[in-house]
């Protein structure tokens, strides 16, 4: 009778003893080999083959062509998560899943546009609030910036979507710190902005996300569920807005914020390396829309300061065929002199997402591809009004 085997311990207690290996046919071990070459054998299955195949030449050629299929079959993939991944969830949820409460439309891209920033800023490690930012906009015939940090920027959208949350008659977190109460009151967004960055002293940290996420959540709901004497008639969004020198409805001060929110965004992504998208397409034509409309007043300013040609003295208005290419584009009829017949004298067409960069001050006018046909001098003040309704 065999010795019982002892551990390697050796405290004397026997160990089990190992099962004994499989005994296949030459036939059936050859059966076997598609299914040991995609890993699908059974232990015992798999040892028998890897016996086996240690003394047959003919079924360990068999085996390694096998192998070799395989790994043609099934391609080695990355691990790491594509960095869109989470922006692209959250617009099919936002766009597929309706909410218990209707946000109204003009109201969507501003919850869609910060729910993405607002996934970027969760991806970006704490050292990355720090990175410069530098934000641009036309101003006077070129092209300035100013210089902060990625939490600069969120604090700036903080400060001017504070405009809106006191038309709604929310708390504005810029007057929080008692040294910026009052500071604000009648501030247009870019003096608001500056006032608010020297008054409050916020840190450059991930701290300045949660009083910004908390308003934006603020305004959706109140857009959500005031009634008609806190956003207009019927809920139509017209309460107004003011912007210092201007007032905006609220649907229009929305789709703005909405548009402000996506192009700093962009403008965090280029400082962070990271991936951003243009907004949905809708959204997209609701911010195009906007700005198209806002051209003749931005027309009108810049000819009563000189930088615009006079209109005819006589004869009918001018009218310039605007054509938006590309996923939200379209086509606007602009009114060069301010009336609303007039002869078409020129035709511009951008992409999108040109367009909008160019709104936003981050093309200039001769910077901006654009096909042109028609009144040279006409198209240069419409590319110039488009620029010229960026600011800070």
């Amino acid at each position: 009778m065999p010795t019982p085997r002892t551990s390697v311990e050796d405290t004397g207690r026997p160990l089990p003893d190992l099962p004994a290996p499989l005994v296949l046919e030459h036939r059936v071990l050859k059966s076997l080999l598609g299914a040991w070459a995609l890993a699908a054998c059974s232990p015992e299955e798999s040892a028998a083959v890897d016996d086996h195949l240690g003394d047959c030449g003919a079924c360990a050629e068999e085996g390694l062509r096998l192998r070799d299929a395989v790994g043609l079959l099934h391609a080695e993939e990355t691990l790491d998560l594509d960095p869109m991944l989470r922006a692209r969830v959250l617009e099919g949820c936002l766009t597929r899943r309706p909410a218990r409460v209707p946000v109204p439309g003009w109201a969507t891209p501003y919850d869609a546009e910060t729910a993405r920033l607002d996934a970027l800023l969760q991806d970006i490690g704490d050292g990355e609030w720090q990175a410069p930012v530098r934000l641009r906009w036309y101003e006077h015939e070129e092209q300035v910036s100013r210089r902060t940090t990625v939490a600069g920027v969120i604090a700036h959208l903080t400060s001017v979507d504070g405009l809106v949350a006191r038309a709604l008659g929310l708390e504005d977190p810029g007057e929080r710190d008692s040294a910026a109460a009052g500071a604000l009151d009648g501030l247009g967004p870019a003096e608001r902005t500056e006032a608010y960055w020297q008054a409050s002293g916020f840190s450059p940290t991930r701290a300045v996300r949660a009083p910004w996420r908390e308003q934006s959540h603020a305004l959706i709901r109140t857009v959500s569920f005031a009634g008609s004497d806190a956003v207009g008639p019927s809920g139509s969004g017209r309460l107004p807005v003011p912007y210092g020198d201007c007032d905006l409805a609220l649907r229009d001060a929305m789709i703005d914020r909405a548009f402000e929110c996506w192009i700093h965004a962009g403008d965090i992504a280029d400082a962070v390396d990271y991936p951003y998208e243009p907004p949905a397409p809708r959204h997209l034509n609701r911010m195009i829309d906007l700005a198209a409309r806002m051209l003749p007043a931005s027309l009108a300013a810049r000819r009563d300061s000189g930088l615009a040609a006079p209109a005819p003295a006589d004869g009918p208005g001018r009218k310039l065929r605007l054509e938006v290419e590309g996923a939200g584009g379209g086509e606007w009829l602009i009114s060069l002199d301010g009336g609303s017949a007039g002869r078409e004298v020129a035709h511009v067409a951008l992409d999108g997402v040109e367009f909008c960069r160019l709104a936003a001050g981050h093309v200039s006018p001769d910077e901006a591809a654009a096909g042109q046909v028609g009144d040279r001098e006409a198209i240069r003040d419409v590319l110039s009004a488009t620029a010229a309704l960026s600011r800070l």
